[in-house]
């Protein structure tokens, strides 16, 4: 199998990513429900009971929100505005990260895939927190804008958004591997990847 086939190195990384979400969403809703069950039913009750619903709600959300950034996206495939949204908001709830998501339209999956992938990135450079506001414009550009009391950017790492894997200089660390996911997923929308870190800010664009 050769990289320009359609299931090329990348393609079969996010289907990797799909099926492995999948395979993960099921037995974390069932978890979800009988928690619920046991709630309603008043048999399980305390701070106990209240620290599991938390991780088991904040495990669905991460896993909603990867399996879009890294899973497979077909060309036909849409999301809606409200899905989106309420999909990239969830993770971050409780988090040092708060995010303003201002796209309001239905956006194709391939579109939504890279704002994801753009807010991983955003919070490996703001270890501290931050405010992100992520938005759509009308030519299809995605622009997010972060504000934070640091920005920690590795010139090495963030090279790879624009040049590929060969710019790292190094093998990257699997925390690290959204950014080579990036630059793959920008290349079939004939997207470019641009960043400033300006002071207690930092701005991704594709154009």
């Amino acid at each position: 199998m050769n990289d320009q086939s359609p299931q090329g190195p990348q393609s079969l990384a996010e289907l990797i990513a799909s099926r492995l979400c999948h395979d993960l969403v099921n037995p974390l809703g069932a978890i979800g429900n009988g928690v619920e069950l046991l709630e309603m039913t008043g048999s399980v009750r305390g701070p106990e009971m209240e620290l599991i619903r938390d991780a088991v709600r904040d495990a669905q959300a991460r896993m909603r929100f990867l399996r879009i950034a890294f899973g497979a996206a077909a060309a036909t495939q849409v999301l809606s505005a409200r899905e989106a949204r309420m999909t990239a908001l969830a993770p971050w709830e409780g988090t040092r990260l708060s995010l303003d998501w201002t796209a309001q339209a239905d956006l194709p999956r391939a579109q939504v895939k890279l704002a994801y992938l753009m807010l991983l990135c955003a919070e490996t450079a703001l270890p501290m927190g931050g405010a992100i506001t992520l938005g759509h414009g009308p030519g299809g550009q995605w622009r997010l804008e972060a504000t934070a009391s640091r920005v920690a950017l590795d010139e090495d790492l963030w090279s790879v958004l624009r040049f590929g894997l060969s710019a790292a200089g190094r093998a990257l660390r699997p925390s690290e591997v959204h950014f080579a996911a990036l630059h793959a997923a920008a290349g079939p929308l004939d997207r470019t990847l641009n960043y400033v870190a300006h002071g207690e800010g930092l701005t991704i664009s594709t154009a």
